[in-house]
């Protein structure tokens, strides 16, 4: 089931979802997460992010279960502090293709690349994603307003 056919089905479910889980490493949260919270929330997204979100302590995973159970769609914003942290939170390539195959997640890749995420993780990398070295965060942002719309 497509990606857009996820969202629809997840909206019409639970209509009071936020529209889209906002994954990131922890060392981002003032930096690329938080730019790219602050222009989807301006697009009117409506963005369930950890900052705002989570208690402190909460393992990785079972954020990210939360986050994605009370949102339409998952971004994980792939960082170099991102792809550090992966093999340490040992989120398994099992547990990571369960979220995957709901069709909910989807990659924005920021100041590294495919080939990197690859290596730590070839099931995301699998995905169909987004690159801010494509397109500019903003446009990242846009797109992914233009995804949820419904």
């Amino acid at each position: 089931m497509p990606i857009r056919e996820t969202i629809e089905a997840r909206a019409a479910a639970q209509p009071d979802l936020r529209d889209v889980f906002l994954c990131h490493a922890w060392d981002d949260r003032q930096g690329p997460a938080k730019e790219l919270h602050d222009l989807l929330e301006a697009a009117g997204v409506k963005v369930w992010f950890s900052e705002k979100d989570l208690g402190l302590g909460v393992p990785m995973m079972r954020a990210i279960d939360k986050g994605l159970a009370n949102s339409r769609i998952g971004l994980v914003l792939v960082t170099p502090a991102l792809l550090l942290r992966l093999p340490k939170e040992g989120i398994a390539d099992k547990e990571l293709s369960a979220l995957l195959a709901g069709n909910q997640l989807v990659p924005i890749v920021h100041n590294t690349t495919y080939v990197a995420l690859r290596n730590v993780s070839p099931l995301l990398a699998s995905r169909t994603g987004l690159d801010t070295s494509e397109d500019s965060m903003a446009v990242v942002a846009e797109k992914i307003a233009e995804l949820i719309a419904i």
